[in-house]
């Protein structure tokens, strides 16, 4: 049972180093950077998170190494302690055996030995005094009885002393088993423990993983659609209004306006008619309107993100679409 938990333990142990690695893995892996405001925060929360919980279950993997390296000890320390104990017992019941076998053999010696005598003596009783083998067989007799007594007493001896090493061996036997019952209940025990450890260990897990998770949790209720589309909006937004449209453009319209009028105008346009308006960054449109002939000086009016310029050489007005304005107030 030992080596089963063993075994347990430590395909467990490599499950969760596995979960922990491939957890820290997934979490240091995933995207999530182009994202803004409160749900980024909430997935980097996650991230966070499940990296922890990664981490932890990659310890819990050494603590249940731990605890199979203990497991193995106990086991190698027990097995020893049987071995003494059952070398021991080997030795007694050797010496029983072999002097159980010694004691069945003096029996059986002894037992042939009295029939003997006892045939013997009959025999003698039967034979006449006056005999010539009287003498003989009466001797034959006393003979088979002397050794009869003499198998009496190895009997005797044998039965003394595998009476005393079988009490050896009872107690030994006795001794034997009231340490491996010890050893039974120590193992038991220790078992018992390894289990309830495991498995308090993994409901402290749940309990942590439910902890982080909750943190997510936390900062998930604060994640707001409305917050974040107004923080999309305030960082990528581009303008308050969309530019102003394209409108056609008369070529021959504004080439006799340049023959006519435009001349002198357009001559100087390029040096110091127009200036760079660097505010103009979100490409918007140029408005060019008939003002009176009179007003021979240019005038420039910002309407919105829209700036309309007046000319009074120009006869209609003409919509230009520019990233930058020139202008030169003089």
């Amino acid at each position: 049972m030992c080596k089963d938990v063993e075994e347990l333990l430590k395909m467990r142990a490599l499950a969760e180093e596995r979960y922990g690695k491939e957890l820290v893995t997934i979490a240091r892996k995933a995207g999530g950077h182009t994202e803004i405001s409160t749900l980024r925060a909430s997935f980097g929360q996650l991230k966070t998170q499940m990296e922890t919980i990664g981490n932890f279950h990659i310890q819990l993997s050494d603590i249940l190494k731990e605890e199979v390296k203990k497991i193995e000890t106990f086991r190698e320390r027990q097995k020893e302690q049987r071995k003494k104990f059952e070398s021991i017992m080997e030795k007694v019941h050797k010496k029983k055996v072999f002097l159980f076998k010694k004691t069945l053999e003096s029996k059986r010696n002894y037992e042939l030995r009295c029939k003997e005598a006892d045939e013997a003596e009959q025999g003698a009783e039967k034979t006449p005094g006056t005999s010539k083998n009287s003498e003989k067989v009466r001797h034959r007799a006393k003979h088979c009885r002397q050794s009869a007594n003499e198998a009496e007493k190895l009997y005797s001896t044998n039965i003394t002393q595998l009476e005393g090493d079988r009490q050896d061996w009872e107690e030994t036997h006795k001794s034997t088993c009231e340490v491996f019952q010890q050893m039974e209940g120590n193992r038991i025990s220790m078992l018992r423990c390894a289990l309830w450890d495991h498995c308090n260990l993994f409901s402290m897990q749940c309990v942590k993983d439910d902890e982080f998770y909750e943190e997510v949790r936390k900062l998930l209720e604060q994640c707001d659609i409305t917050t974040d589309n107004n923080h999309f909006i305030q960082t990528k937004g581009t303008g308050s209004r969309p530019p102003e449209p394209i409108v056609f453009e008369s070529y021959y319209q504004a080439e006799m306006s340049g023959h006519s009028n435009g001349q002198a105008l357009i001559a100087r346009g390029g040096e110091d008619m127009m200036r760079r308006r660097p505010e103009s960054i979100l490409g918007g449109s140029v408005n060019i309107s008939v003002d009176s002939p009179q007003n021979s000086r240019s005038s420039l009016t910002s309407v919105g993100e829209c700036k309309y310029y007046k000319c009074p050489l120009i006869h209609h007005p003409v919509t230009l679409s520019y990233n930058y304005l020139f202008l030169n107030e003089g």
